[in-house]
């Protein structure tokens, strides 16, 4: 069934424009429209510009006339205030209202419109605290359709402010956002992780560990940043300034995306550093001062053993160390290097710490992709058991298609980027072509560093850069790899692919990944992956090395990043051949 239209009211953000709206509102014919937002809950979003940029904040209210004039009221007598810094600004006013919204509702298109407007890449900060998401309702089932004709209607008017919701779907920060609505799994863990912090602190404990697990997909990386953020509005609330809490991450591309988060909701502002690289937090923290909490997201990208400027032994022991609780994300198929490689004796210790002291959580459910139990048993079979399984039917929400030749894996990526709803998308690869960032491109026998298969040729990541402009590469910095617009014409890596999701994801499998005797072969052989196939020094002086498995994770990584579709291309002819038999 059509839902109504909602009713969408802009006026400058002054006292005076109030009151016009005000009396406006009460000669108005439309008795319908006076009605809904003068006896209805709505919803308000108050924007501001500064330096090409907007500051917002988004609220509701049973009766929003009285709650704006509390606003200025508030801005007149605290200069600190967001209130205060509209005062002769060039601000506006959006008012929305429904003839369905009920509280529930209006409180669910609050918490919607703070993670839309976290997202949208000309939003400086959202001011607001944190949202209050709703469980079940009346009527609930009407949110989604009820939302985007609130956004489309909103977008109509300011084009920069709302772009569109695909756009909004595909950004990093909005897959990281700490403002998700989380699933049953996700909240009972939350709460688990928050209850557990509050009892390690109230007695002084030191050296805490919480030990979260799940594969790609299941939603660590938004329960971290969620548990994370409820923790600094919690203390914000309690008058606990002092709570030192910081956010750790081994991975360049995803530091962008939480300093930004950082940044918009004024954690940076308030708190300085809170979100680091593991070396510089051991580096800047001593376990004579620990802080309170570190939550460290992808904690299997942290090194076991010294490097660069590392100079210990352990990343995770150390963080442990200078933390009264640490809060970690873990998934062992994710290990992609011999620096972060765990052996099993050191692994369990910890896990069994964590069970031990009742700080063990286990993600279960596939969250990123769209994917049934079959295609994810398909995916499984391939880069766990070393299988071919039957390829599954596509359905609607997912499929997996094999391809002859990288020319057509290509084309078919580049027709979906094209596409509003599917623009994230992407050809990636296994690590089998030689890529060096440090080299003098003079040195080069290409103008590029390539994926190349016969007479197919693609530059990897990174490398079209340089033919940017200025204020491009400035625009790109606050981008993920594959947000960026010149990425449709290069093919990703683990290394700027991990942690991030993909509408489709064209995975080419190089001369690395093997089919011999029925079985799939990873050879590490065949890879220019130095840092998965070179030897690793054990705790007991030996050396050993463990290619095949870090190779073996390396596609495992690829093949969960599409959220609606894996498009294979091998470069091994008898695993070519195989794959196309599956699809018989």
């Amino acid at each position: 069934m059509e839902v109504a239209k909602p009713i969408i009211r802009k006026i400058d953000d002054t006292p005076e424009s109030l009151k016009i709206f005000e009396e406006d509102l009460c000669s108005c014919s439309d008795e319908n429209v006076q009605e809904i937002i003068t006896s209805y809950p709505t919803v308000y979003i108050h924007n501001w510009k500064e330096s090409d940029e907007y500051e917002v904040y988004i609220g509701e209210s049973n009766n929003v006339i009285q709650r704006t004039r509390q606003h200025y009221e508030t801005g007149l007598y605290n200069a600190n205030s967001w209130q205060n810094r509209i005062i002769g600004k060039s601000a506006a006013l959006y008012i929305i209202g429904h003839e369905h919204f009920n509280k529930s509702m209006t409180l669910d298109v609050e918490n919607r419109l703070m993670h839309y407007m976290l997202s949208v890449p000309k939003v400086r900060k959202v001011h607001n605290l944190r949202g209050n998401p709703q469980n079940h309702y009346y009527p609930m089932e009407e949110l989604d359709r009820i939302f985007s004709k609130i956004w489309r209607g909103l977008r109509k008017d300011n084009k920069d402010l709302f772009p569109t919701e695909s756009m909004i779907h595909d950004s990093a920060i909005f897959k990281a956002s700490p403002l998700h609505k989380l699933t049953k799994e996700q909240l009972q863990a939350r709460d688990k992780i928050i209850e557990r912090v509050k009892m390690a602190l109230s007695i002084g404990a030191a050296g805490q560990l919480i030990f979260v697990e799940g594969e790609a997909g299941t939603g660590k990386t938004v329960l971290n940043s969620s548990t994370f953020y409820e923790i600094c509005c919690l203390a914000e609330e309690n008058g606990l300034d002092d709570l030192r809490c910081n956010l750790i991450i081994n991975h360049d591309e995803q530091i962008t995306v939480y300093e930004q988060i950082a940044e918009k909701l004024g954690l940076t502002d308030k708190y300085g550093e809170v979100v680091s690289k593991p070396t510089r937090f051991i580096n800047t923290h001593s376990p004579n001062n620990p802080v309170d909490i570190a939550f460290v997201d992808e904690a299997h990208l942290l090194w076991t053993q010294g490097k660069q400027s590392y100079r210990g032994d352990n990343q995770l022991q150390d963080i442990i160390e200078r933390a009264r609780v640490t809060v970690v994300m873990f998934d062992e198929n994710q290990i992609l290097t011999t620096e972060q490689f765990w052996e099993s004796q050191i692994l369990d210790k910890y896990r069994e710490e964590a069970k031990k002291n009742k700080n063990y959580i286990v993600l279960k459910n596939q969250l990123r992709m769209h994917a049934g139990k079959e295609m994810l048993n398909w995916i499984d079979g391939f880069t766990k058991r070393k299988e071919i399984l039957p390829l599954p039917k596509p359905t609607i929400d997912y499929s997996i298609r094999i391809f002859s030749s990288p020319e057509k894996l290509d084309e078919e990526i580049c027709k979906l980027a094209d596409k509003e709803e599917s623009s994230l998308s992407r050809l990636i690869a296994t690590y089998d072509w030689e890529y060096n960032a440090k080299t003098d491109p003079t040195e080069r026998l290409s103008k590029y560093w390539e994926v190349l298969i016969n007479g197919w040729h693609k530059p990897w990541n990174r490398e079209l850069e340089s033919e940017l402009s200025p204020k491009q590469k400035r625009y790109n910095k606050k981008l993920a790899w594959a947000e960026q617009k010149q990425t449709i014409g290069e093919v990703g890596s683990t290394f700027t692919i991990q942690g991030f999701d993909l509408n489709y994801a064209g995975v080419i499998l190089g001369p690395s990944v093997k089919y011999k005797d029925g079985r799939i072969v990873f050879d590490p052989d065949s890879s220019c992956n130095t840092k998965a196939v070179r030897k690793r020094t054990l705790s007991d002086g030996t050396k050993k090395k463990f290619g095949e498995e870090l190779l073996r994770h390396e596609v495992r990584v690829l093949m969960t990043r599409g959220v609606n579709g894996l498009f294979i291309y091998a470069c091994d002819e008898e695993l070519r051949k195989a794959l196309l038999a599956a699809v018989e």
